[in-house]
C-alpha cells in the first residue's frame, strides 16, 4: 500500500492456526527477513475486542499493520515483556563489565603513580 506521502507500507495478514487462533509469536517475526525483533510502533483500540497495531522490524526496516483480537495482543505483550527483561538483564551485565574495566584501569593508574591529587 502506498500512502499519500509516497511512503510504501506492507499490510500483513497472519495465517490462523487450525483452531482459528493466530499465533502471537508470529507478530514478533518479520515476514521479510525472518528476524525476531518486530515491535509495535503504534496501536489503537479497533473495537471492544481488538487492536490495530503498526509493526516495524529494526533489522530490515519492514513495516506493516493489522488488527488482532485482545487475546493475541495480550500474549504478544507478554512476549514483548520477556524481551524487555532480557534487554535489561544484558544492559546491566554490560554496564557492570564496563565499570569493572574502568575500575581496573583506574587502579592500575593509581598503582603506577599516574594519578596525582591535583588531578581532582
Amino acid at each position: 500500500m502506498v500512502l499519500p506521502s509516497g511512503k510504501a507500507i506492507e499490510v500483513v495478514y497472519y495465517q490462523s492456526l487450525p483452531d482459528g487462533r493466530v499465533d502471537h509469536e508470529q507478530l514478533g517475526v518479520c515476514p521479510d527477513c525472518h528476524g525476531e525483533l518486530v515491535q509495535p510502533v503504534d496501536w489503537e483500540e479497533h473495537d471492544a475486542n481488538s487492536w490495530k497495531i503498526d509493526l516495524r522490524c529494526p533489522n530490515c526496516d519492514w513495516t506493516g499493520n493489522g488488527i488482532w483480537d485482545e487475546q493475541v495482543v495480550e500474549a504478544f505483550d507478554e512476549v514483548l515483556d520477556r524481551g524487555t527483561q532480557t534487554l535489561l538483564r544484558d544492559l546491566r551485565r554490560l554496564a557492570r563489565a564496563n565499570m569493572e574495566e574502568e575500575i581496573e584501569r583506574f587502579a592500575a593508574a593509581l598503582d603506577a603513580g599516574n594519578i596525582l591529587p591535583e588531578d581532582f
